[in-house]
């Protein structure tokens, strides 16, 4: 190989192309001669680049997020909505109590009163009430929440009856402090309630299905519905969940209402449904009114005269939405038939 001698410097010399260079490469101009602009734009078309991937991954990562939120809910999240407008620094809070009660109502109006508890500018609660009553566990459970939220608290409770608060919708009642129902309120229906179907007649003589029951002892599936209910059955089911559940309602009353004697308690505890004005008289209720006699009442145990009244909700989510709407659906299965051929002890109010 041949060098040229420049100097201390010695270089290879290039192999020459024997065709020449077209017209339009020589207008190319190479990276070493390129204008330092153009360097620069693509430095911050780059740049641009990324920050826009970076910012598109943000956004992406949002809206999984929202979306996560929406179908799930935030958990232990209650939204207040003021529906009387007062000082934040004393409120009273509004629980609601819907409906057929049950242990997912349950768990719900302990929600609320675990955000009652910790708003300290709570100053005491309303009980709305509107519910024929439902299971036993249910209703205990509300009325248990709601006397240790007034011991644990010292702060009172006051509950107002709309339209139906009979039977455990009453039970629960009883745990407040004072009652006030609305003057078209029905109320009372003290007592218990069990049944269930029998389907002999109809798997034997209709679909000629003969059950066969193996069991450990005589009266391990009494009642059954796969037979007619025997008279030792009856006072077995009446001994064993009937009176307990009914002593227990009786007790709750008369530890709720000074005002009522055992003895008047048990003479009330027939079943039988009062207007408001026959419950007043009866002395099951305080007060006839509507909601704002409810919160003057609330106001005056607490010993505040101004509040602003909230309502505890959840905030909406698809699973929520979902899950409700499913229990309309009929579904056999095998707890639907347990469930039609178990006994349900109730405190309820059925026409």
């Amino acid at each position: 190989m041949d060098f040229e001698q420049d100097g201390n410097h010695s270089e290879p010399l290039q192999p020459q192309s024997s065709e020449p260079i077209p017209e339009w490469a020589r207008n190319i101009p190479s990276a070493a001669n390129m204008p330092k602009k153009r360097i620069g734009w693509k430095i911050f078309w780059g740049i641009s680049l990324a920050l826009s991937v970076l910012a598109n991954i943000t956004l992406l990562l949002m809206v999984i997020g929202l979306a996560a939120v929406f179908v799930t809910g935030q958990r232990d999240t209650l939204t207040e909505e003021v529906i009387q407008s007062g000082s934040r620094t004393s409120k009273i809070a509004v629980i609601t109590v819907q409906g057929i009660i049950n242990d997912e109502q349950a768990e719900d109006v302990y929600e609320h009163i675990k955000s009652a508890r910790r708003d300290k500018q709570v100053k005491g609660l309303i009980l709305r009430v509107n519910s024929p009553g439902g299971t036993i566990s249910g209703s205990d459970r509300i009325c248990n929440e709601i006397r240790k939220y007034r011991q644990e608290e010292g702060k009172p409770v006051v509950a107002f009856m709309q339209g139906v608060a009979a039977s455990g919708g009453y039970y629960v009642s009883v745990g407040c402090d004072q009652i006030v129902a609305e003057p078209t309120a029905i109320t009372g229906s003290i007592g218990v309630i069990a049944g269930h179907f029998v389907l002999q007649g109809l798997l034997e003589e209709k679909l000629g299905i003969q059950p066969a029951i193996f069991k450990s002892g005589e009266k391990k599936d009494w009642p059954s519905p796969f037979q007619q209910l025997t008279e030792e059955q009856r006072q077995y089911v009446q001994d064993k969940l009937i009176t307990p559940a009914y002593n227990r309602f009786v007790q709750i009353i008369d530890e709720g209402r000074e005002s009522l004697t055992l003895a008047d308690v048990k003479r009330l505890a027939d079943g039988s449904i009062y207007g408001a004005e026959e419950a007043l008289d009866e002395k099951l209720i305080d007060k006839i009114g509507y909601m704002d006699q409810a919160i003057e009442e609330v106001k005056l145990l607490a010993g505040i005269e101004k509040a602003q009244v909230v309502e505890y909700r959840k905030p909406f989510s698809l699973a929520y939405f979902l899950k409700s709407s499913s229990k309309s659906m009929l579904k056999i299965d095998k707890s639907t038939l347990y469930e039609l051929g178990t006994p349900q002890v109730l405190y309820l109010w059925s026409l």
